[in-house]
């Protein structure tokens, strides 16, 4: 991080960075036995004791992906073999980011649009954006937008942020972080309330274009603040704007409250508006274990219900289901220690528990066995 010469405002690490030092992390402390890459597990159930006094637990089955033989031209194919394994204790800790939200509009599927950080990162890294690239467009007003308008930042790349939302509403999460702790979110809820875009007053057209001329009877829109006195010259908010189509010649449709609709010319598109879990391995995709077991599981809205101290699952089948991460709410990467401590905790307890109980069974015995002697030698004598 410091080689790349950040400034302070914006010194927090990216995922990028983040997953780079995880991974890291495990290769410098051997960690790799634990891992089962390229797996994908497919169901994870509730396994009975059987006859032979086997006590129940859980099933979890799936694929496996190895690497077969190597062709001519240097790849190699792949094979995926079923596995099926037994364990007393499963941890749910899949996060929320497998399902991406999306707008449900037309041109949603169109090669510009993308749904994840992690393909503005991609495009950054084959060099597709700079400062002179068309704006890229951003929808939504979560953290995970905040990372991409910051990304933009680093590149000097204009950007059009678009929300549902006031700025400020009590509900948007810029509102509710101290700003002593996240000076670079508080920066992006600054440039968010300041930067706002300003409709003219109303023309003969109902759209305003970017490609029209300022003469002409529809309004044209500025590419970016451009104000000298502007916090990031290259940053344009759309509070309270929702999408309402993306075209192929990347013009982008917006619609505001009022029903006064705009055209933007963008470079690409991120509709960051959040994400859910793929629980396709659990009965009825887990809605079971939620909050409100009627409705899907969210990160946001609709939560596993757990233990707070144990983070066990309650609406479980049976003991030695726990979840932690996003699945049970927790967004930071900071919570997941006290997640995993809890479980760590828990198991450890139950693991004591189950050692004294052996103890003491072992103890009976040998209490019994001592009367029977003393009965047998009072008998003798």
């Amino acid at each position: 991080m410091r080689e790349k010469r950040r400034n302070v405002r914006n010194d927090r690490a990216t995922p990028a960075e983040i997953a780079s030092y995880y991974q890291h992390y495990v290769s410098q402390m051997s960690l790799e036995q634990n891992f089962a890459c390229g797996t994908t597990v497919t169901g994870v159930t509730r396994q009975p004791s059987n006859q032979e006094g086997s006590p129940p637990c859980w099933r979890v089955t799936g694929l496996q992906r190895r690497e077969g033989e190597e062709l001519g031209d240097g790849s190699t194919v792949s094979d995926e073999v079923p596995f099926s394994l037994l364990a007393h204790n499963v941890v749910l800790a899949t996060g929320t980011h497998d399902i991406p939200a999306r707008l449900g509009v037309e041109g949603e599927s169109l090669p510009h649009v993308c749904h994840s950080f992690w393909e503005l990162e991609a495009a950054i890294s084959r060099g597709e954006l700079d400062q002179s690239s068309d704006p890229v467009l951003v929808v939504g007003a979560g953290l995970t937008a905040a990372d991409a308008v910051l990304a933009a930042h680093h590149l000097n790349t204009p950007v059009y942020h678009v929300f549902r939302r006031s700025v400020n509403d009590p509900g948007l999460i810029f509102n509710q972080l101290p700003k002593l702790l996240y000076p670079e979110y508080h920066k992006i809820h600054q440039m968010m309330t300041q930067q706002q875009y300003q409709a003219p007053p109303p023309p003969q057209s109902h759209a305003h274009n970017l490609q029209t001329p300022p003469s002409s009877s529809s309004s044209s829109i500025p590419p970016a603040s451009s104000s000298s006195s502007s916090s990031y010259s290259g940053y344009l908010s759309f509070p309270r704007y929702k999408v309402v189509a993306f075209r192929p010649d990347k013009k982008c449709v917006l619609e505001s409250d009022s029903g006064e609709r705009t055209v933007l010319q963008i470079s690409k598109a991120l509709v960051l508006i959040g994400a859910h879990p793929n629980l396709s391995f659990l009965r009825e995709n887990g809605r079971a274990l939620g909050i409100y077991p009627e409705e899907p599981i969210t990160c946001r809205r609709n939560p596993i219900d757990v233990d707070p101290f144990t983070n066990k699952v309650l609406g479980a089948e049976g003991p030695g289901l726990y979840a932690m991460g996003p699945l049970v709410g927790e967004n930071f990467v900071r919570f997941l220690k006290g997640g995993a401590l809890a479980i760590a905790s828990d198991l450890a307890k139950r693991h004591r528990g189950e050692e004294e109980e052996e103890g003491e069974k072992y103890l009976t015995i040998d209490r019994f066995m001592d009367r029977q002697r003393t009965e047998n030698e009072v008998r003798e004598s």
